[in-house]
């Protein structure tokens, strides 16, 4: 499998950099991202635009065997779709992948192989009106406004009050056309004219990202083995068996796993650690972040 690191600088230069400590532990996070997974890989590859190709490849000078520069068709996209450059690296992919997000540290290798269908950090159940989840709201105003939806969807709401979701700190495996399909879905929902209308009216107590990344993820995996049986079924494969296995300490050091997950990215303690272990085991590294900042 290679892996796939993707970047999108509209929502990182109009938000998003304000989820980091500073700008310099976002830049290194990339390095130790990056610098670790390579020794598990056999070949990396950048999915970005001419921003982030400048930032990532010619000023930090990461070395990345592949560097596709594709994201800037991106630019009319509402940068409040910050996972979007991440969906779209998912459509790209022709070959067994694991995608990456940058703030994600593999100390081992990933329990995957050729043979992995697909593979993600781990599952998130929940109930509906009982989690930060919420796509019976999402479903509700689509409704009153006319907007689509996929069957896959609406069919698992269906299904019962107990949902799941998929963690994407990694994401991938070798089911190329399964993955496609769904990627190809959850880029036609954002971008259907039909739905132009509730991208404009859904505040930030729903976050939709999570909703087109990793619910609908679910629900495309559901809807395939239970509905679509003269189809081959889709098995999914974790590193943790839960969220909370996830982040437990033990479990994750066993793993070999780092997730800097939400305000850890801020966490003044995390932020020194990320900077001294950069600065230690790859000084050449550390220097060029350094110079390219100033």
């Amino acid at each position: 499998m290679i892996a796939v690191w993707s970047f999108w600088s509209k929502p990182y230069l109009s938000c998003r950099k304000q989820i980091w400590a500073t700008e310099r532990h976002h830049l290194l996070a990339w390095i130790l991202s990056l610098q670790l997974a390579r020794k598990h890989f056999r070949k990396t590859r950048l999915v970005t635009d001419e921003y982030g190709a400048h930032m990532l490849v010619d000023g930090l000078r990461l070395e990345f065997d592949e560097v596709q520069i594709v994201l800037n068709e991106l630019d009319r996209q509402d940068s409040k779709w910050w996972a979007l450059g991440k969906i779209y690296a998912y459509r790209l992919q022709d070959a067994p992948f694991i995608h990456i997000d940058s703030d994600v540290f593999l100390w081992k290798p990933l329990p995957v192989t050729s043979h992995t269908q697909v593979f993600a950090q781990n599952p998130e159940y929940f109930q509906l009106g009982e989690s930060f989840y919420k796509p019976d709201e999402l479903s509700e105003l689509v409704r009153q406004q006319g907007g689509w939806l996929p069957k896959e969807w609406q069919w698992y709401q269906s299904q019962g009050n107990i949902q799941q979701a998929e963690c994407c700190g990694i994401f991938g495996g070798c089911a190329i056309e399964f993955i496609h399909y769904y990627a190809d879905l959850a880029i036609r929902t954002i971008e259907h004219d039909a739905n132009r209308s509730v991208w404009k009216t859904l505040g930030d107590a729903i976050e939709r990202n999570i909703l087109l990344e990793q619910h609908l993820l679910s629900a495309c995996i559901s809807h395939r083995n239970h509905q679509d049986i003269s189809r081959q079924p889709i098995t999914m494969e974790y590193l943790f068996a839960c969220e909370a296995d996830a982040f437990n300490a033990e479990k994750s050091a066993a793993a070999g796993y780092t997730h800097l997950i939400a305000d850890t990215k801020k966490n003044a303690i995390v932020a020194n650690n990320l900077e001294q272990r950069v600065k230690k085991d790859y000084p050449e590294a550390y220097l060029r972040c350094l110079e390219y900042l100033e």
